[in-house]
């Protein structure tokens, strides 16, 4: 099975030793996304601004890798305060339809750069 990277200018460059996502087996596996504007490295304020920036940046990934929004089988969504689930559930919705994904959702300690929000998929690209 061959592993292929995948990189867009539609989503923030990698900061450390990572991909954006890798494909394998005809599926993609992105890296967490944040609410980084990749055409100016800022980020908004508000956990919802951030998942929305974080959800069309994981849209730019999957599309690098030949998949869509719509092909996501899993997502994990880390939130900084499990208290902005359904603010960022509600702009989630806006990004998928039936069937969703299968999704988790985690409270953890610290994200990068001080995000609100970071969020991952798997998803089927169709590509071996």
């Amino acid at each position: 099975m061959t592993k292929n990277c995948i990189t867009t200018e539609g989503a923030p460059k990698p900061v450390g030793p990572y991909s954006q996502a890798v494909s394998a087996g005809g599926f993609v596996f992105t890296a967490g996304q944040l609410g980084v504007d990749p055409s100016t490295g800022a980020m908004p304020p508000t956990v919802e601004a951030q998942a929305e920036q974080a959800l069309k940046n994981l849209r730019a990934v999957l599309e690098a890798g030949g998949s869509s929004m719509d092909r996501v089988l899993k997502t994990t969504v880390l939130l900084a305060d499990m208290k902005d689930f359904a603010v960022v559930n509600r702009v989630y919705a806006d990004f998928f339809r039936e069937p969703f994904p299968a999704r988790s959702a985690f409270q953890v300690a610290g994200l990068p750069l001080g995000a609100l929000v970071e969020i991952e998929a798997v998803a089927f690209s169709g590509r071996k």
